[in-house]
């Protein structure tokens, strides 16, 4: 049964279909709950048939419990512990835990989008992981030195990072935070495109644009936290001094084998590294030839990588809390949809362009921004960034904001008309059709 039909049955009837719905699928889960299960155990594909089958049900319901997250948060927990055993190099296992982590986030905040403000559910608390390593709350989430953050920036480039990838996340960015185990004050290590590698106190950090927010904790019981349960606190001290001793460009190449510039991912990454720990269990591939193109145009060369959103289903780590508001949530949900557009714009032809009378004037700024980079100041032009790739970062950034402006005013059309948010799908289409025009 769909969204619209759902929507037509008496409330009555449609809450008992729901009861029912879901109390099998908790029977279902609790008779698996402590057997640890391969990814081609039928459980799987039990599991996310079904909750895609109640899943537009619920959205439908005018007086929504929180089933759909608890349950989601339960599958969760059990993917992440049954995945420590997995091969994640292996396709198989890699699309189990892609289409049940994502997938079910997928429809998890296609409810929460039809949803009352009253009824929205800000934060999930997933697994309340131990740790030894100093602590401080950060969107009521209690966050330990040496966690990794990964989000999701409000840029047009975080839209692509997070998308265009063989497979689509909802996440952009990673920062390793650092805790100071007297002051208890927080530091947040990440790489910028405009400045590269760099230290940002806690208000600094939650200025910038966060879409969503989630925390990710290595697990107490791997064997080197077991040794030095302080390992998390020491690698984030080790950024945090190898940042201050030496200047970190940005790496748009992305070839996090090379640590003399560094990509969001990489800070984390090769953190953990110098203390045996390494993340990331699996690469992150980009095969699609329009992104490769496209990501080319902004100096990526290495499309075997490590991406933020792939950060999530590596078995080493676990997933804390996830935090999102019901007004961001939509503007994710909008830009993923343009960026889906566009890709498929990429992927069927379509180059990144620029003028070339406007190529002169950019290497002028480019050869300013360079002085001011001499300064240790930021550059219109970002360090690493030629004067080319700049012009035609503007012609994407351009293309992106008409695509939205134009998908913006068929989305509130729809729900004006309708009454409801329209689905993902819905805004995909909106988007095609911009883009087609």
């Amino acid at each position: 049964m769909n969204f619209i039909s759902a929507k037509a049955m008496p409330s009555k009837e449609l809450d008992s279909a729901v009861r029912r719905m879901t109390l099998a699928l908790d029977s279902v889960q609790a008779a698996h709950q402590e057997t640890s299960l391969r990814p081609d155990d039928p459980y799987y594909a039990l599991i996310e048939k079904g909750f895609f089958e109640v899943a537009p049900l619920i959205a439908a319901q005018e007086n929504k419990s929180d089933w759909h997250i608890r349950f989601y948060d339960k599958v969760r927990k059990k993917l992440k512990f049954d995945s420590r055993s997995w091969d994640m190099v292996s396709a198989d296992s890699r699309k189990v835990a892609y289409r049940l982590l994502y997938g079910m986030r997928a429809a998890v905040e296609e409810i929460l989008l039809q949803s009352g403000e009253d009824r929205f559910v800000s934060t999930m608390f997933v697994q309340n992981e131990t740790s030894a390593t100093p602590s401080v709350t950060i969107l009521g989430i209690t966050v330990h030195s040496g966690d990794l953050l990964v989000s999701r920036g409000g840029a047009e480039v975080s839209a692509f990072i997070s998308r265009g990838n063989d497979y689509p996340g909802n996440f952009s960015h990673v920062a390793m935070i650092y805790v100071d185990k007297e002051s208890h004050t927080p530091y947040l290590i990440e790489a910028h495109i405009e400045k590269g590698v760099a230290i940002a106190t806690l208000e600094d950090y939650l200025k910038d644009t966060k879409l969503r927010f989630m925390v990710m904790r290595p697990r107490a019981d791997l064997a080197q936290i077991k040794a030095n349960p302080m390992l998390p606190h020491e690698a984030s001290l080790h950024i945090l001094d190898e940042s201050q001793s030496r200047h970190i460009p940005y790496d748009f190449k992305m070839d996090y084998y090379d640590a003399s510039a560094m990509f969001c991912s990489e800070v984390g990454s090769y953190a953990y590294k110098r203390f045996g720990i390494d993340l990331w269990a699996f690469e992150s591939t980009i095969s699609s030839n329009g992104i490769m193109e496209w990501l080319n145009d902004f100096g990526v060369e290495h499309f075997v990588t490590q991406m933020p959103s792939d950060l999530e289903y590596d078995p080493m780590l676990s997933v804390v809390a996830e935090w999102r508001n019901k007004e961001a949530l939509f503007q994710d949900h909008l830009d993923n949809a343009v960026m889906d557009a566009l890709i498929a714009r990429a992927n069927a032809g379509e180059k990144l362009d620029y003028h070339i009378w406007m190529l002169p004037i950019a290497r002028v700024v480019k050869g300013y921004s360079i002085m001011l980079n001499t300064i240790g100041k930021e550059g219109i032009v970002p360090e690493g960034m030629g004067a080319v790739t700049a012009l035609k970062n503007t012609d994407f950034v351009n293309r992106f904001q008409k695509c939205k402006a134009l998908t913006m005013l068929k989305t509130k059309a729809f729900e004006e008309e309708n009454k409801y948010v329209p689905p993902y799908w819905q805004m995909v289409r909106f988007a095609e059709e911009t883009t087609s025009d």
